[in-house]
């Protein structure tokens, strides 16, 4: 699985960390002042980066994190099949079918930039 480990206070809105093992996106990082015997507290908030659920955790600020490594690649798309349209990674010359989004009318030869974390890939 491709991760790394972090501190909560290293995470910033914006940045990728795992909530109950789905790579999630920042949307909101806020931290409560140390109490009278306990450590200060981070509350992070995100929303999946390939399902778009919302998700938040709390954790001392301290704790240690999973961050995921995702990647951001060009393609060009092949070909189109209903909701389904066939691209080649413009670096490693792979091609996989991925689900067309909704709002989007590829047609072949166009470029795309899209996310891709082990085997999950979304259009950006």
């Amino acid at each position: 699985m491709a991760k790394q480990q972090t501190e909560v206070r290293d995470l910033q809105e914006g940045s990728y960390v795992m909530i109950e093992d789905t790579p999630c996106v920042i949307n909101s990082y806020s931290t409560a002042k140390p109490g009278k015997h306990g450590s200060a507290k981070a509350r992070v908030e995100g929303k999946g980066v390939f399902d778009e659920q919302k998700r938040n955790f709390t954790q001392p600020v301290d704790a240690k994190v999973w961050v995921p490594i995702i990647d951001r690649k060009q393609g060009q798309v092949i070909s189109v099949d209903g909701n389904d349209m066939q691209v080649m990674d413009l670096e490693t010359y792979e091609t996989f079918t991925m689900r067309i989004p909704d709002g989007m009318d590829p047609t072949p030869d166009d470029e795309i930039e899209y996310l891709q974390h082990e085997e999950q890939t979304k259009v950006v």
